[in-house]
C-alpha cells in the first residue's frame, strides 16, 4: 500500500529533531544536480544542506511536487533565483544569530586591539608593545538592524560603547540608509549585517568609505558584494581605514588577490555561522516549520521578493 504522507528531505537524521512532527515521511538526503535520488519526484518539503551553495536548480527541477524550500542559511541570495515559481522559500532566520554576532564582536576587538599583528610578532619572537585602539568609549554603527544586528548590539553594549543603527525602514532609534552620509563621519566602527540584495549590492563604495572618519574600522559579516572590493582596497592602501572581513567579493578569495596583501585588514573565510551553536537552533526551527506544514498552518520566515 502506497504511503501518501508528504515526503520531507532533510540533510541530517530525523532523530536530530527530537520528536519529528507526525503525518510526514522523512529521508536524509544531501542532493546535488549530479546526484538526485528518484524519490525527488515525491518531495514536498526540502531542507538543503547548509554547505550547499548555488546550483540547486537542477535538484528543484526534479521535484514536481515541491511546495517548500527551507534553507539553513539566513541569506537566500545563493538560491532565491533558482526556486521554482509557486514554491515557498523560507530562510534560516535565528539559526546563526549567536555565531555571527560572536564573530562580529571578535573581528572588531581583534582588529582594534591589534591581535593579527601580535600573532605575527609572536611567530618572529618580536616584542612590540605600545598603544592600540579601544572599543570602550567608541561609537559603533550597525548597518542592518535585524535579528542578527540586535544580537550584535546586545554583545557590544557591555563594552561601554554608543551604538547607532540603520535599517531599511525608520523606527524609534533606528535610522535609514538615507541617513548614512550624516552618520558615517561620527562613528569609529561600522558593522555590516545587511542581506545580499540589489539594494545593498555595492552599498559600500568609494563615497561610503570616503565619508568614514580617518582610522575607522569596517567590519563585514554580511555579504561580499555589499562592498565594492576595488574601492576598499584603495581605501586600505591609503592608510585611512581598517577592515575586518568574514565575506569578500570574489569568494573564495583567490591567491594573489590584492585584498590579501592590503594593509590593516583581517580576513576570515566566511565562517560567521559555522559553529556548533547553529545546530540546536537549526533543529528547533526545522521542527517548528515541519509542525506548521503538517498542520496546514502558515510558515515562518517566508521570503517575499528579496526579503
Amino acid at each position: 500500500m502506497a504511503d501518501d504522507r508528504p515526503l520531507v528531505w532533510l540533510p541530517f537524521e530525523p532523530a536530530e529533531l527530537g520528536d519529528p512532527p507526525e503525518g510526514l515521511r522523512y529521508k536524509t538526503v544531501v542532493a546535488t544536480g549530479a546526484d538526485v535520488p528518484a524519490s525527488a519526484a515525491d518531495v514536498q518539503f526540502y531542507v538543503p544542506a547548509y554547505e550547499l551553495g548555488a546550483g540547486q536548480g537542477a535538484v528543484f527541477a526534479q521535484m514536481p511536487r515541491l511546495e517548500v524550500v527551507q534553507t539553513l542559511t539566513a541569506g537566500v541570495d545563493h538560491v532565491r533565483d533558482e526556486v521554482p515559481e509557486g514554491v515557498v522559500l523560507c530562510n534560516g532566520r535565528g539559526i546563526h544569530n549567536a555565531s555571527t554576532a560572536e564573530l562580529a564582536l571578535t573581528l572588531t576587538l581583534a582588529s582594534l586591539r591589534g591581535i593579527p599583528g601580535f600573532v605575527l610578532d609572536q611567530q618572529e619572537e618580536r616584542w612590540d608593545d605600545g598603544w592600540r585602539s579601544s572599543l570602550a568609549d567608541s561609537t559603533v554603527l550597525i548597518v542592518g538592524y535585524g535579528d542578527i544586528g540586535r544580537d550584535v548590539e546586545r554583545r557590544l553594549l557591555p563594552f561601554e560603547v554608543e551604538v547607532l543603527a540603520v535599517a531599511r525602514t525608520a523606527r524609534d532609534g533606528v535610522h535609514t540608509l538615507a541617513d548614512l552620509p550624516d552618520l558615517l563621519p561620527r562613528v569609529d566602527v561600522v558593522i555590516l549585517i545587511v542581506p545580499g540584495t540589489s539594494e545593498t549590492r555595492g552599498l559600500v563604495d568609494a563615497g561610503f568609505l570616503g565619508s568614514m572618519k580617518d582610522g575607522a574600522l569596517l567590519v563585514n559579516v554580511a555579504r561580499g558584494p555589499v562592498v565594492v572590493t576595488d574601492d576598499l582596497v584603495a581605501a586600505l592602501r591609503s592608510g585611512r581605514l581598517r577592515a575586518a572581513l568574514d565575506v569578500t567579493d570574489p569568494e573564495p578569495l583567490p591567491a594573489g588577490h590584492p585584498l590579501w596583501s592590503a594593509p590593516n585588514v583581517l580576513i576570515t573565510p566566511h565562517v560567521g555561522g559555522a559553529t556548533p551553536a547553529m545546530w540546536p537552533r537549526a533543529y528547533r526551527l526545522v521542527r517548528e516549520q515541519l509542525g506548521r506544514f503538517a498542520r496546514g498552518e502558515p510558515l515562518a520566515n517566508v521570503m517575499t521578493g528579496e526579503y
